[in-house]
């Protein structure tokens, strides 16, 4: 069987550096970050009391508020980032075949807000009062949710489920979308991610692991991937959401095209329930499968979003994975960690990140690692490599490549490349 070619037609983003898919990606290319103190809820007792928060939002805007109200707030994100990727991929809602588009998300851990507050109502007040839950709990809460939602306000019909595999969900979702429509499954697939899990529960679970930076005292410059005094990753959130496309269908209406989806490769590190591979195996072998898939060469690639969250172990056995993979030419990439700037986004991670590469694709442009400096260098990194610190840089980028692991030693890779006739 002929596959079918891919592209990227419609883009939506809602993250800690900007409210739509243009602001965030001006603010990554100015190398802004999106941390500061918590305001979802009194963190002034727990270890870490930062993280990078969406800003200014507000779902009315949006969404009708008795709708928005049976809704968790991961929810809302992913829809308000459908909306305007829809709303960009140009779409004639009236005449495009419904039944032929679907919507394959990633979350990895859904409604962690409405489990929190529901059970925590019940600890208060059911042993007086017995079980009095929200009816609305069960939809709220569940990670495939986002995804019946968003077909739901379209009349989608087509392939509908949502992938969680950790801080992988999201390109798991992407190489999921990206095979139904080369397979011809489908002609459009709305993919991508979105989380919400700054609250009490998600920042003291990951600070009793040792997860999150502690950096209080300077938010803005705790995510520093790739630097000695790197301390773990900052919390993030939103939705990062993108329009796959079958080629001829979008040439058929004229559509612009961002770029192609070349390939997608998945791996397991099958090592620790929560650190990755220390000499980066599975790392190495997921964009080795994903080079294959696109049939491309290490060579053709140069640019890589890596997942370099800023943890101890995660950034060095990442980079011993990119010098085993393309050897000399590793110091011909451009490689950033985004995540200096958006914090980590868990499973929406992935769908912002594919945004990042698709644009630098469209831009020739690599936005940077910020919160370097050249004494904070950790001896186990060769900073002979190009890890793009502090400015974003203009070169030509023919393909990038995006790299998502989770815990559990989930590992999923998306390559991005200029569109050709």
């Amino acid at each position: 069987m002929e596959l079918k070619r891919v592209v990227v037609t419609g883009i939506g983003a809602l993250t800690p550096v900007g409210n739509t898919a243009p602001e965030t990606w001006e603010n990554l290319v100015k190398g802004v970050s999106g941390a500061g103190p918590i305001t979802h809820f009194d963190a002034s007792k727990f270890k870490t009391q930062f993280a990078c928060e969406v800003k200014n939002f507000k779902v009315t805007d949006f969404i009708d508020r008795k709708e928005a109200r049976k809704m968790d707030l991961y929810e809302q994100y992913a829809l308000v980032a459908a909306m305007e990727a829809v709303n960009d991929c140009g779409w004639d809602l009236e005449t495009v075949d419904k039944d032929r588009i679907g919507v394959v998300l990633g979350v990895g851990i859904g409604g962690l807000h409405s489990f929190e507050e529901e059970a925590g109502n019940y600890a208060v007040n059911g042993a007086e009062m017995g079980p009095k839950y929200n009816p609305f709990f069960i939809p709220k809460m569940i990670a495939d949710i986002a995804s019946g939602q968003i077909s739901i306000m379209y009349g989608f019909h087509g392939p509908n489920y949502t992938t969680t595999s950790a801080c992988a969900s999201s390109t798991n979702a992407i190489g999921a979308a990206f095979d139904l429509i080369r397979m011809g499954k489908a002609d459009a697939i709305i993919t991508g991610g979105a989380e919400a899990a700054i609250w009490p529960a998600g920042v003291g679970g990951f600070n009793a692991m040792h997860a999150l930076s502690t950096r209080n005292d300077d938010p803005t410059r705790a995510s520093r991937p790739f630097s000695a005094s790197r301390d773990g990753f900052v919390m993030g959130e939103g939705a990062g959401i993108l329009v796959f496309e079958e080629l001829e269908h979008a040439k058929a209406r004229g559509a612009k095209i961002y770029c192609e989806v070349a390939g997608a490769g998945m791996s397991a590190d099958a090592y620790h329930i929560t650190a990755s591979h220390p000499e980066g195996l599975g790392a190495h072998l997921v964009m080795t499968r994903a080079l294959e898939d696109a049939g491309m060469q290490p060579e053709d690639i140069d640019y890589i979003n890596v997942h370099g969250t800023s943890t101890p172990v995660g950034d060095v056995s990442e980079v011993k994975a990119i010098l085993r993979l393309f050897g000399e030419h590793a110091y011909k990439l451009n490689i950033s960690s985004t995540k200096s700037m958006t914090g980590h986004l868990l499973g929406a991670t992935g769908g912002v990140e594919a945004i990042v590469c698709a644009l630098a694709v469209r831009d020739d442009i690599v936005p940077p690692t910020i919160n370097h400096d050249d004494d904070d260098r950790d001896e186990n990194i060769d900073y002979n490599l190009n890890f793009t610190f502090n400015r974003a840089e203009r070169r030509t980028v023919r393909a990038a490549l995006s790299n998502t692991f989770g815990f559990g030693g989930h590992n999923a890779c998306c390559i991005m490349k200029k569109y050709a006739e």
